[in-house]
């Protein structure tokens, strides 16, 4: 989920910038810092926004920067439990598919996508039954529920967010087209 958060931070000037720290600079320092980070709190930091203050500067021994403590607004995104979220497939594996949601990837396993048996096809990228047509494959749209999340801050990329598509409503786009048209066919005929 998206959210617009009120957050404080510290953030390091360098010399050649203390002429200059208006809330612009403020937000650039921030930006560089903060975006991209993830947060066990608030998710990950997608953009900070807009600065509101500015406190007093801080030296530190040895430290050629002074600190200024901040106060801004960010936008974050921090997929919740059981949220029910589209993605996209940015990469298959043996063992199932990695979705992006938001700035994120979360790992939907080859068990959570299907009651068939869906075989890894390396050379095409893509998961594919072995009792019908269906398949799955890298740019793929796909409707998930967030089952497990966690979130490593020292280590964005080691964060883990586990996926479903087993529940009704949720899957691959197209799948979730043909069932649709599906149950229309079978209620008008």
């Amino acid at each position: 989920m998206y959210k617009k958060v009120r957050l404080k931070d510290t953030v390091e000037v360098p010399p050649k910038h203390l002429a200059d720290v208006t809330p612009q600079r403020v937000k650039r320092l921030l930006q560089d810092k903060l975006e991209g980070r993830m947060d066990e709190d608030v998710g990950s930091v997608v953009s900070v926004v807009n600065v509101h203050d500015i406190g007093e500067g801080s030296v530190l021994p040895n430290r050629p920067g002074v600190y200024y403590q901040a106060e801004f607004d960010a936008i974050t995104y921090d997929p919740q439990m059981q949220e029910v979220v589209d993605g996209t497939v940015v990469e298959v594996v043996e063992f199932g598919a990695f979705v992006g949601i938001g700035p994120v990837d979360g790992l939907l396993h080859v068990s959570q996508i299907s009651d068939e048996y869906l075989a890894y096809d390396g050379e095409n990228q893509q998961l594919a039954s072995t009792d019908s047509n269906d398949t799955l494959g890298v740019d793929d749209a796909v409707r998930v529920r967030v089952v497990t999340k966690s979130i490593d801050e020292r280590n964005p990329r080691d964060s883990k967010i586990g996926l479903t598509a087993k529940q009704p409503g949720l899957g691959k786009h197209g799948w979730l087209e043909q069932k649709r048209e599906e149950r229309q066919a079978s209620t008008e005929g």
